[in-house]
């Protein structure tokens, strides 16, 4: 049984899908790419440029014979659904795929060619870590791989990883986790250390959940698990979403669906605007996302602590434009989904995922959308822990500069600073039936009067109506409901939003990155 197959062989992916499996590394490559796309890249490299042991250079000629292959990496140039890219592929087979002066040489000619071309690079990782034979200049790989990494960002070009079964080790702390987009096949043994070595250090066990893929996904290391049949299709996506932008086409919009100059009125108490607006009927961030934006694929991830369900961040295209989307989602299903959303009420780890891909789309040259329905920030002992008023001040704080243009709308509630943190935007747009405001009226009453039951007399007090901050003009725009809005009768709103967003991105489109910073700076130091 190969070394490939010995990686599958105590995960669940093993069980389920064999017929998946990939023999080798070629086919494992020609799973990916188009038919005859092809081209190798530096297959004669095979001198090391420091003395060794003749042991290992014996046993470097016996896996050469055995593989084929000059060492534990295959590179080259080749196409995704006639998309071109640069592409390595690592093979456990050859001395399981451990980094040594070779594997790392070829990372690095491969990302240069890769920046000279103007392309992305794919590297499908496995590894059972640096190669120990080689000593002080395996480790030096690792820099070399990270120092070359940063060349291509700094170009401006996607890097993508796939992790594999097994990837750990210097690879791992290294090249692979370094990506823009980081996917992992499922099940997959992910991880620094090994559990053998990890349980002789320690003296504890670890369980069989950890350090897989899922278990990576969850702690925030991980943007998206592909199985083996679906990784060309993700991947192509991901390419198209970064690819070549074009000019919108204005549509003609809706007439009546957009507030200008034209009076709404206030519903009969501002009470009745608060319960709209949180009304468990009222669609949520993912139902706007998924009527809005079909292509929407979602990534996950702070990769620093974890992943937070209570923000939906990814990218999409409108009207063929790639677009990065953030939204806040409230769990409306049932009272599982609920807690699985923390009720709309984001950690830390949430902000700095959002954080994290807002700064992707600034790479990439890609307008962000922000859909905002929270009642706060999470403010449990565990949010402090993570650092809570740390990651919402740092939203402030970069997105006052993010050089793409960025609009928030928001949906359903946003109060407090947790929707401040996703609402320093180029424009901020209400729905009709939306509130937005310092402090809930429940809040507002306890801390200033000190009884929560004055709940009334703080709605009377606040301003928090789209017609209200409009006139204040916090709000640059508000999208009519003729009716309070449910997910039955979303149609038309969202019409309404689809030909505004591609408005908003075809008058950003013709503003200089300097502008669209200066005008964010200057909208909220006017306040």
């Amino acid at each position: 049984m190969d070394a490939i197959m010995d990686g599958f062989k105590r995960s669940k992916l093993a069980e389920r899908c064999e017929e998946c499996f990939i023999n080798n590394t070629y086919e494992r490559l020609y799973n990916i790419i188009d038919s005859r796309s092809f081209e190798e890249w530096d297959s004669d490299l095979r001198e090391l440029p420091f003395n060794v042991e003749r042991d290992y250079l014996e046993k470097l000629e016996k896996a050469r014979k055995e593989t084929n292959a000059y060492d534990a990496i295959l590179c080259g140039k080749g196409k995704i659904n006639g998309q071109v890219l640069a592409i390595g592929i690592m093979d456990t087979k050859f001395m399981k795929a451990s980094m040594g002066f070779i594997v790392g040489e070829k990372i690095c000619r491969l990302f240069e060619r890769a920046i000279k071309l103007r392309l992305p690079v794919l590297l499908i990782c496995c590894s059972g870590g640096a190669r120990m034979q080689e000593g002080i200049f395996s480790l030096m790989q690792m820099e070399k791989t990270a120092a070359i990494v940063k060349k291509h960002s700094r170009a401006g070009l996607l890097y993508i990883s796939l992790l594999t079964n097994p990837t750990s080790g210097g690879v791992l702390a290294s090249f692979s986790t370094l990506a823009d987009i980081i996917l992992a096949e499922p099940d997959s043994f992910i991880g620094f250390t090994g559990p053998r070595v990890m349980e002789q250090t320690i003296g504890k066990k670890m369980p069989d959940s950890f350090q897989k893929a899922e278990f990576q996904m969850n702690h925030g290391q991980i943007d998206y698990i592909v199985d083996i049949k679906n990784e060309k299709k993700v991947i192509s996506k991901i390419l198209r979403l970064h690819g070549a932008k074009r000019k919108m086409t204005i549509h003609r919009n809706k007439a009546g669906n957009v507030h200008g100059n034209i009076d709404i009125q206030m519903p009969e108490t501002k009470l009745n605007k608060v319960k709209i607006a949180r009304s468990q009927k009222r669609p949520t961030s993912e139902d706007y996302i998924q009527y809005l934006f079909p292509d929407f694929l979602e990534f996950h991830g702070d990769r620093l602590y974890g992943d937070d369900p209570a923000i939906i961040c990814g990218i999409a295209s409108l009207d063929g434009i790639p677009i990065t989307v953030v939204g806040i989602q409230k769990g409306k299903k049932s009272m599982q989904d609920a807690v699985y959303r923390n009720f709309g009420m984001p950690m830390p780890e949430g902000y700095r995922k959002s954080l994290r891909l807002m700064k992707q789309a600034e790479k990439f040259r890609r307008p962000i959308i922000c859909l905002i329905d929270t009642s706060g920030a999470y403010c449990g002992e565990e949010a402090e822990k993570h650092g809570q008023s740390s990651a919402i001040a740092r939203n402030l704080y970069d997105m006052s500069d993010i050089s793409v243009p960025i609009l928030s709308v928001i949906v359903g509630e946003g109060e407090s600073g947790g929707a401040l943190a996703l609402g320093v935007a180029n424009e901020v747009w209400m729905l009709e039936n939306s509130i937005y405001s310092i402090i809930s009226p429940e809040g507002y009453a306890s801390i200033v009067w000190k009884n929560a039951e004055m709940v009334n007399k703080a709605i009377n007090k606040l301003k928090f109506s789209a017609k209200e901050l409009y006139d204040l003009k916090i709000v640059d725009k508000i999208i009519r409901e003729d009716t309070p809005i449910e997910i039955e009768s979303m149609t038309n709103v969202c019409e309404c939003l689809y030909e505004e967003f591609v408005r908003f991105i075809y008058t950003y489109q013709r503003k200089s990155h300097r502008n669209i910073k200066l005008e964010r700076y200057k909208k909220f130091r006017n306040f």
